[in-house]
């Protein structure tokens, strides 16, 4: 089973009971998903966190939690996270990206009740030309990869992923430029991930609104509109019908 699945399915397995609102004072967080033009098509920058820790093994965007010297009292919480997302890239990759021109492309909440919870907003911008320098703490590789090789790679067990990451390249496949990229994501706006995680035959689904299963009382064959991915086996299927910008259906590999 990917490791990925494994945690995120403990995670849900160990759901806090009721108590106050979970999004009361939850954590919020940045993820700097940056592009460059390669030979073959924009690539955009990942990094493999090491075998302990946080995501361990897995392949992310840099980024992380929003620390004090990121708040500026009074500033949007989206802003916040900006400044963490730049933050984290110089601490972790040693690319200087400007904050300004980091462009929201998501809100990631993860779901209600799990033990640990942060929301996680994901960001979009083009790479400086420049060297790495990794912190052996909290990189172990790196890679510029197209999205859709990234994808490809995890359909046969090469790379580990999050759900976040993965529908993120997913919806970054088949732009000329990452100028085109950013374009676009100005164009679209940031988009709202809320999971609701269920449970099908085939395994676990990650479920987002607008889909009509959205709402665990409601089946996950009920008709109506759909977005969702289906992690249950490699392939990993996402399928979104009713939100403008992204692609009805896909799976890579």
């Amino acid at each position: 089973m990917d490791r990925a699945l494994r945690d995120l399915q403990s995670a849900v397995g160990a759901r806090r009971g009721p108590g106050p609102d979970p999004d009361a004072a939850i954590p919020h967080a940045g993820t700097a998903v940056l592009v460059r033009d390669g030979i073959d098509g924009p690539e955009v920058l990942m990094m493999r966190r090491p075998e302990h820790g946080s995501f361990a093994g897995a392949w992310v965007f840099p980024g992380g939690r929003v620390e004090d010297v990121d708040v500026v009292e009074g500033a949007d919480p989206v802003d916040d996270a900006r400044r963490a997302a730049a933050r984290e890239t110089r601490e972790e990759v040693g690319l200087s990206v400007d904050p300004g021109l980091l462009v929201p492309i998501s809100r990631w909440d993860p779901p209600a009740g799990i033990p640990k919870r942060i929301r996680t907003w994901f960001y979009l911008g083009l790479a400086d030309r420049g060297d790495l320098t990794l912190s052996a703490a909290e990189v172990a590789l790196t890679l510029w990869v197209r999205p859709e090789d990234a994808l490809s790679r995890h359909a046969v067990g090469e790379l580990t992923l999050y759900p976040p990451t993965w529908v993120t390249l997913h919806g970054l496949m088949g732009s000329a430029s990452g100028a085109a990229m950013v374009q676009a994501a100005r164009a679209h706006g940031v988009r709202l991930f809320a999971s609701t995680v269920r449970r099908s035959d085939r395994g676990t689904v990650f479920v987002w609104q607008p889909d009509v299963a959205h709402d665990p009382a409601v089946p996950l064959d009920a008709p109506g509109a759909r977005h969702r991915l289906d992690a249950g086996a490699l392939p990993w299927q996402y399928v979104s019908s009713a939100v403008p910008g992204m692609p009805v259906a896909g799976a890579a590999g």
